[in-house]
């Protein structure tokens, strides 16, 4: 059995670092294979973690949100991101290729309900799930709240100027004058070439603009050279998405939002993040489902901001034991 303290190693409140249990390849079509794991305790209440991007893949720090000796912690890689495979490949890579990946995956593991967990695209992800399949989630955990909406796209492409002025020139001096009003498709035209000397510089200017713009105490680092690790599926996949409006209908998460009324849920959002403005988190947590909006004063966008971090840990130690949210 897994110790269950958490400990201070600079890493606020995460568990204990530990393996998986049981790993696998999930063939869902088109010629994607999913990666996914299980770690944590095998007869344990499910959680599913649901990550970002698109594109930007599970990490085993993923794993350590989670009290690993009451919950069964599940973790996969869309398609695409990650240990997936092809890598980085936008064939049939759609938001609801995605939601029925993720049935099929509960289906295959034998889950009969589980706890949704997501941030940024992984909170967008979690809330279309939840609304189309209700009755398989115990509850939600959000962080970041993005919906996918117009606003929010144009927030991310052009509104961070306001705040990130540098980084963004730089984002846009990227490409030509003539290229710059259309920013998504500029990008996107490039990062979907094969020749790597085209999409590979592009991948590195998106992926570092990203970064940037995500913690509230910026960290001067050397930028993104290469186009390794996640980096270009990361922005190949964001971009993908992003051009086609994440592939949902306008404002479709709050207009279905009475059908997860009744699920317990958290949103954990950070005061001044730019990548998912507060507004957002605020509209879902007024929308009438009694989510519960806790607020992280000094923290941006990442999930690894020690007061995002440790407010997430709270959140699922909340549920493990009440089955539901507090507050504050």
């Amino acid at each position: 059995m897994v110790a269950v303290e958490a400990y201070n190693t600079g890493e606020g409140d995460l568990y204990p670092k530990i393996e998986p249990y049981d790993h696998g390849m999930l063939p869902v079509g088109s010629g994607h294979s999913l990666y996914w794991e299980q770690s944590g305790n095998p007869n344990g209440e499910p959680v599913i973690f649901l990550h970002g991007g698109p594109g930007a893949g599970t990490t085993p720090n993923h794993r350590r949100f989670f009290d690993p000796v009451h919950y069964r912690i599940i973790l996969f890689d869309q398609r695409g991101a990650g240990r997936s495979t092809p890598y980085a490949n936008i064939t049939d890579n759609t938001t609801n290729h995605l939601i029925a990946d993720i049935e099929m995956l509960r289906g295959m593991l034998g889950v009969e309900k589980w706890l949704v967990f997501g941030g940024s695209w992984g909170a967008t992800l979690a809330l279309v799930y939840a609304e189309r399949y209700p009755e398989h989630c115990l509850g939600m955990i959000l962080r970041g709240v993005f919906m996918g909406r117009k606003s929010e796209l144009d927030w991310f492409l052009f509104g961070i100027s306001h705040i990130y002025p540098e980084a963004w020139q730089t984002f846009v001096d990227f490409l030509p004058s003539t290229e710059r009003s259309d920013l998504a498709n500029s990008y996107y035209c490039r990062l979907i070439e094969e020749d790597p000397n085209i999409h590979g510089p592009a991948a590195a200017a998106w992926h570092n603009y990203e970064m940037q713009c995500s913690t509230l105490r910026h960290h001067i680092s050397e930028p993104t050279r290469g186009y390794g690790g996640n980096v270009l599926a990361l922005a190949r996949l964001e971009a993908h998405y992003f051009v086609n409006d994440l592939f949902l209908s306008e404002n479709e998460i709050l207009k279905n939002v009475g059908k997860i009324a009744d699920l317990p849920a958290i949103i954990i959002q950070g005061r001044y993040d730019m990548i998912c403005p507060i507004i957002s988190a605020k509209q879902l947590a007024d929308s009438g489902t009694g989510m519960v909006l806790n607020i992280v004063d000094d923290a941006g966008h990442s999930a690894m901001e020690p007061g995002i971090r440790r407010g997430l840990v709270a959140a699922a130690n909340s549920f493990r034991d009440t089955g539901h949210f507090r507050g504050g």
